[in-house]
């Protein structure tokens, strides 16, 4: 599979092909589960008798949360992810289980909740050696290409 340095994650610069393009995907990865988690809104704004209307972005929010933490902890990768061949990997260099599933999703939460932190995210994305978000630092997550 990869080598195991001393964060068991690929190495950055003997295994570069593990996080090539792997920002752009992301990227890409969340547009796709955007659109999907709109639609889902959109299913179920009607089931509420068009009353979710009036709370509409907290329905979205609570649907997009709860999309993420299950995606994530059921195989590692949002459905955008699995469409790209990302998959999110511990510090340990194993896949999510719902704990960390849940506090990745609640860095990402509250890190698009503040326009300087979602800047400062996508900068550390493009410019650290594993392409690594604000929260994936802090937990020690990481995004790579799945291995084949």
């Amino acid at each position: 599979m990869f080598a195991l340095s001393d964060t068991h994650l690929p190495d950055p610069d003997r295994q570069a092909e593990f996080y090539a393009g792997v920002p752009t995907k992301r990227a890409l990865a969340w547009v796709v589960d955007t659109i999907l988690i709109a639609l889902i809104t959109a299913v179920i704004v009607p089931f509420t008798v068009f009353t979710a209307l009036f709370f509409l972005p907290l329905l979205y929010l609570l649907i997009s949360f709860t999309y993420r933490v299950l995606t994530l902890a059921g195989g590692s990768a949002t459905p955008g992810m699995r469409l790209m061949n990302v998959v999110m990997l511990t510090r340990n260099g194993e896949r999510f289980d719902l704990a960390t599933a849940f506090l990745h999703t609640l860095g990402y939460t509250l890190s698009i909740g503040t326009l300087l932190v979602q800047i400062l995210s996508g900068f550390l994305m493009l410019t650290s050696a594993r392409g690594q978000g604000l929260t994936d630092h802090i937990l020690g997550t990481v995004a790579i290409n799945r291995p084949r």
